[in-house]
C-alpha cells in the first residue's frame, strides 16, 4: 500500500508510517502502556455501567462516549457502547450505518422486542468494541415509554448480565441525549456511575446544578447504589486565562474526581465523526487522540471508586 492511500494521519505527530489508522492507534496506545506501566489495564472485578451525562449541548458527551469506548479499547478491554440519543452520533462514530431500515436499534430494545445480543453491532475497526445503535424511531421513544410499567428500569431490565458475560464486556458507557428526559433517567437507573464531561468555557457549570439535583433524585427513588465517579475536563484552549479559571474552579468543586488528563480543544477532534471515525482511528498521533488514550488510561486504573470517594 502506498504511503499517501492511508488515512488522515498526521504527518507532524507520526513519525512511523503505519499500514492503517488502527494500527497507528495501536502503536500509539502501546507507547503510552508502556510509559511507566507495561500491559494492558487491568479487567475491572464486575462490569462497569458508567452513563454519560450533561444536559447542555455541545460539552462533549457523544465525542467523550465513543473515544473513551476505543482508548478502553484499545487497552485491551470489552467495550459496549450504548447510544440513547435520537441524532445516533455515537453510532456514526463508530462506523455504524444506523440509517439502515433493517438495523436492530436501542429503540427496539428498551420496547422488549430484541435482546440486548440482537442489539449489539460490532465495531468495523475494533473485534472488542460494540454499539447498541440509535436511530430516529427513538425520538418518539419518551413518549411510548410514558404509558409502559416500569418506564424508568427498561434499560436497566434490557441489560442482560449473561450476554454482558458472554461478550466479556469490561465497561458498558451510555451516551445520553442533551437533556434530563426519560432517556436520560432510564441511563442513570441502569448505571452505577455517572461520568459528566464539562467544557472549559464560560457558563461551564450552568445547568450542572439541575443535573445533580436529578441524580440525587434517582438515587433516592430508583436508584441507590448512583454517583457520581468521574468529571472530565473538555475543549481545553491553553491560550486563554478563562480556561484555567474554569477548569481550578471544577476542581474546586468536585475535587478528586476530575481526572487529571484535560481534552484540548481540536478540530482534528470534531472531524473524525464526518468520517465515521473516534479521533483515535482519524489522526492518532494528534493531542487529541493521546488525551482520550490518557482519559481512558487513567479511568482503568483508578478502578470504580465508591460512593463515598474510595477506591473498589
Amino acid at each position: 500500500m502506498a504511503k499517501d492511500s492511508v488515512g488522515p494521519v498526521s504527518r507532524e505527530t507520526s513519525e512511523k508510517y503505519v499500514d492503517t489508522p488502527i494500527a497507528a492507534a495501536a502503536e500509539v496506545a502501546s507507547q503510552v502502556l508502556t510509559k511507566g506501566h507495561a500491559g494492558t489495564l487491568p479487567r475491572p472485578s464486575a462490569t462497569r455501567i458508567i452513563t454519560v451525562a450533561n444536559q447542555k449541548g455541545g460539552v462533549g458527551k457523544t465525542t467523550t462516549s465513543v473515544n473513551l469506548a476505543a482508548a478502553l479499547a484499545l487497552h485491551g478491554l470489552g467495550v459496549l457502547v450504548i447510544d440513547l440519543d435520537p441524532q445516533g452520533n455515537a453510532s456514526t462514530a463508530l462506523g455504524i450505518n444506523h440509517r439502515d431500515p433493517d438495523i436492530r436499534s436501542v429503540y427496539e430494545l428498551l420496547l422488549g422486542e430484541i435482546t440486548l445480543a440482537e442489539a449489539m453491532q460490532k465495531t468495523p475497526a475494533y473485534d472488542n468494541l460494540y454499539c447498541v445503535p440509535a436511530t430516529l424511531d427513538l425520538a418518539g421513544a419518551e413518549i411510548e415509554l410514558v404509558s409502559m410499567v416500569a418506564r424508568e428500569t427498561r434499560l436497566r431490565n434490557a441489560l442482560d448480565l449473561a450476554t454482558i458475560a458472554e461478550y466479556g464486556i469490561d465497561y458498558v458507557i451510555i451516551d445520553c441525549p442533551p437533556s434530563l428526559g426519560l432517556l436520560t433517567v432510564n441511563a442513570m437507573v441502569a448505571a452505577r456511575e455517572v461520568l459528566i464531561p464539562i467544557q472549559c468555557e464560560y457558563y461551564a457549570l450552568e445547568g450542572v446544578g439541575q443535573l445533580l439535583q436529578n441524580i440525587e433524585l434517582v438515587q433516592a427513588h430508583l436508584n441507590r447504589e448512583l454517583y457520581v465517579s468521574t468529571v472530565l475536563l473538555t475543549m481545553y484552549d491553553g491560550r486563554t486565562k478563562l480556561a484555567d479559571q474554569v477548569a481550578d474552579e471544577v476542581r474546586r468543586h468536585f475535587g478528586d474526581k476530575v481526572l487529571n488528563t484535560i481534552i484540548p480543544r481540536s478540530v482534528k477532534v470534531s472531524e473524525a465523526p464526518g468520517f465515521g471515525m473516534t479521533i483515535i482511528e482519524y489522526d492518532p498521533g494528534s493531542r487529541g487522540s493521546m488525551s482520550y488514550l490518557d482519559a481512558g488510561r487513567e479511568l482503568g486504573m483508578r478502578g470504580a471508586p465508591s460512593p463515598q470517594g474510595g477506591q473498589r
